[in-house]
C-alpha cells in the first residue's frame, strides 16, 4: 500500500495525484508508516545494491569451482577475501538465486580380491586422520569413461593434509599402476619411516610387485575388509569428488580425460579447493602441508 501510496501521491511532477492525508484515509493507513516507509526507501536501495554485489562475487567463486563449491566454501572464499559476512547470508543469497554446489555420485567399485594373497591387516581401523604429513596414505584406484575405453586412475592420498601426492592413469588396472603412483608418492611426499600405506583387497594392492616395493621404501601395509568401502572411505571420497567436480561424464579420448584429471589435481584440488581442517579452519592442501610442516619445525 505504501507503495501505491507514493505513485499516486501529488507532487511537482504529478500534479494530478491525490493527497497522502486523503489516500491514507481511504486506505485506512497511518500516515506516520506512509512517512517511514519513503524515509527507508534509500536504505533499503543501498541494502538491495550491497546484495547484487555480493551474488555478482558469489556467482564468480560458483564459477570458478566450476559449480562446485556450495554455502560453507563460498562463505569460506569470502572471508578469505576480507569479507565480513555470515554464512547464513550467503546461504540465503544463493538459495534464492538457485544457486547450488555439486552433489556427488556414487561409483562402481574395482576391488576383485585376490584369494591366493596372504592377508594383511587393517591398521588404519576407519581412522583417517594424521598429525604430520608423510605418515598415514590411503590408495585407491577409479575407472573414468572414454569413447576411447576406460582411464584408470591410481591416486595416494595423504592423511595429514588431504593432498594427493602421488597418482597415475592408464589403460589398465595392473600392479604396475598403482606402484607408478606409490613411486610418485614416495618421490615428492618426504615419507617417514614406517609409513602406513591403507588401501582395500584389490588384486593390485595385494600383488608381488607392490608390496615390494612397500619393503623397498619401508613403509607398512594395511588393508581393509573386503566389500566394505567404509574402511578406505578416505580414498574413495575423494574419487567421488573428482568425479562429481570435474562434471564431463564420458571424455573424448584418453588424453583429454588425462588433461582433465592433471588440472583437477594440480591446479584446482591441491592449490585451490577449501577444505575445513579442525584446528586451522578452511585451508587447501598445500596450505595445510605447509601450516603442519611449520609446526613440525624444531625452534632454533
Amino acid at each position: 500500500m505504501c507503495r501505491f501510496i507514493d505513485a499516486e501521491k501529488a507532487w511537482a511532477d504529478h500534479p494530478d495525484g491525490y493527497p497522502v492525508a486523503l489516500l491514507c484515509r481511504v486506505l485506512d493507513l497511518p500516515r506516520s508508516t506512509c512517512y517511514a516507509w519513503v524515509a527507508s526507501r534509500p536504505a533499503a536501495a543501498l541494502r538491495q545494491a550491497e546484495e547484487e554485489d555480493l551474488v555478482a562475487e558469489i556467482r564468480e567463486i560458483h564459477a570458478a569451482s566450476r559449480g562446485a563449491y556450495g554455502a560453507p566454501r563460498i562463505h569460506a572464499t569470502l572471508r578469505r577475501r576480507g569479507r565480513r559476512i555470515s554464512r547464513g547470508k550467503v546461504e540465503k543469497a544463493m538459495r534464492r538465486r538457485g544457486i547450488q554446489g555439486i552433489t556427488r555420485r556414487r561409483k562402481r567399485s574395482l576391488t576383485r580380491p585376490d584369494a591366493k594373497a596372504a592377508p594383511t591387516p587393517d591398521l588404519i581401523g576407519r581412522d583417517f586422520t594424521a598429525n604430520r604429513p608423510g605418515t598415514k596414505l590411503v590408495g585407491d584406484i577409479t575407472y573414468l569413461p572414454t569413447l576411447e575405453g576406460w582411464l584408470y586412475l591410481a591416486t595416494v592420498l595423504d592423511l595429514a593434509t588431504r593432498e594427493i601426492i602421488g597418482y597415475a592413469m592408464a589403460a589398465h588396472h595392473r600392479a604396475s599402476l598403482v606402484v607408478d603412483a606409490l613411486e610418485m608418492a614416495a618421490g615428492r611426499g618426504a615419507l617417514e619411516a614406517g609409513c602406513l600405506m591403507h588401501t582395500d583387497r584389490g588384486s593390485e594392492y595385494t600383488s608381488r610387485e607392490f608390496r615390494k616395493v612397500i619393503g623397498k621404501l619401508g613403509m607398512r601395509q594395511s588393508m581393509g575388509r573386503t566389500g566394505s568401502c567404509y574402511d578406505n572411505a578416505a580414498a574413495e571420497s575423494f574419487f567421488g569428488l573428482l568425479k562429481a567436480e570435474i562434471g564431463t561424464r564420458v571424455w573424448d579420448s584418453r588424453q583429454t580425460a588425462r588433461a582433465d584429471v592433471f588440472r583437477f589435481i594440480e591446479v584446482e584440488y591441491n592449490r585451490s579447493r577449501l577444505r575445513r581442517h579442525p584446528e586451522f579452519g578452511y585451508l587447501t592442501p598445500l596450505e595445510t602441508h605447509v601450516l603442519l610442516q611449520c609446526d613440525l619445525t624444531p625452534a632454533a
